[in-house]
């Protein structure tokens, strides 16, 4: 056996099951948003559509950590976090289309994704109207004597909103248990952080309500999940919230809608050298871990999910007319 010498680097075991997990949720999220942008653009897909190429390494870092009794609260760039939640990737494309199959029954599309036996509550379209929601879901667990977790996450425009301040302010008032997710993807739609915040760092505004808080690279899946279980293990054992701000990006425009004049397109390519898909596929290769036939495999394998996704949405069926004002107005209210 060769004697190892002092000058030989460290071997760093990769736990290659889950590293492969990590990539192909990230990839799901990737191809399953460029497709709905081309679906948008056949007009298939309607109303509003945020994409969330970039920061896919956010949802599925922070979702590893998470157990299947935590209550999520999401924004409306939520197809990431839906579908690592587990949510069947038929369903949401389902809701895409506005066929009843979605799990809204295509009532709430893009920005409204739910869930209730996973305890995904949205998909919110107000920017900042997740976070009273989750301290009111954390509020509830502790009352209940639940050691469970609300994970709320939030964009960087939202910290900018009144329902911030006081949603952790009632947090850390109430000691409730609810982990808060900033992904500060730099822009609020077309706003640069620095026009937006006097004080761009973030994370550090979880101290003025004591908070404790940590600021992780949001383009590194296993940085974020790292610091996501520190987060998520905090909140649970202590029973109290925890702030996170994951510094991302997003590649694409705000919406479908966005004409993206605000901002340089070399800013755009600089970020894109960071991607958080090619980056993890790249260093998995280069330890050894992951071949070639295996990143071809994991991609035809989200070709085929994808594809038997549209096919479920396109043989889906249209809400009748005669229901449309169903679960708008109460039947008891109108004495039946």
């Amino acid at each position: 056996m060769k004697k190892k010498t002092a000058v030989e680097p460290e071997v760093v075991p990769v736990e290659r099951n889950h590293h492969h997990h990590l990539l192909h949720q990230m990839l799901r999220i990737r191809r399953f948003e460029d497709k709905c942008a081309e679906l948008y653009g056949a007009m298939k897909i309607r109303g509003f559509l945020h994409l969330y190429n970039g920061e896919e390494a956010v949802a599925v870092g922070v979702m590893q950590v998470l157990r299947p009794e935590d209550a999520i609260v999401a924004t409306y760039r939520e197809h990431g976090q839906a579908l690592v939640r587990g949510i069947p990737m038929t369903t949401v494309m389902a809701e895409m289309f506005g066929k009843q199959e979605g799990c809204c029954r295509g009532r709430g599309g893009s920005m409204h994704l739910f869930d209730k036996e996973r305890r995904f509550y949205g998909g919110n379209a107000i920017v900042g109207g997740g976070l009273p929601l989750a301290v009111g879901l954390a509020l509830a667990d502790k009352k209940l004597g639940r050691q469970q977790v609300t994970c709320c996450f939030l964009g960087d425009g939202a910290v900018a909103e009144g329902e911030f301040h006081e949603s952790m302010n009632l947090a850390a008032l109430w000691q409730v248990p609810v982990l808060f997710v900033c992904e500060n993807n730099q822009y609020a739609m077309g706003t640069a952080l620095k026009y937006s915040h006097s004080v761009t760092n973030l994370a550090q505004k979880a101290n003025n309500y004591g908070i404790d808080n940590a600021a992780v690279d949001g383009m590194d899946v296993l940085a974020v999940e790292e610091a996501a279980q520190k987060a998520v293990t905090a909140v649970r054992e202590e029973g109290k919230p925890f702030f996170l701000e994951c510094i991302t990006y997003r590649f694409r425009a705000h919406s479908m809608f966005d004409a993206e004049l605000y901002r340089d397109k070399a800013e755009v390519e600089l970020w894109k050298q960071r991607c958080p898909i090619e980056t993890f596929a790249k260093r998995l290769k280069e330890q050894g871990v992951l071949s070639d036939p295996e990143w071809e495999a994991m991609e035809q394998e989200v070709a085929l999910e994808i594809e038997n996704a549209i096919a479920f949405a396109e043989a889906g069926t249209w809400e009748p007319t005669a229901e449309l004002t169903r679960f708008v107005y109460s039947e008891r209210g109108m004495g039946t």
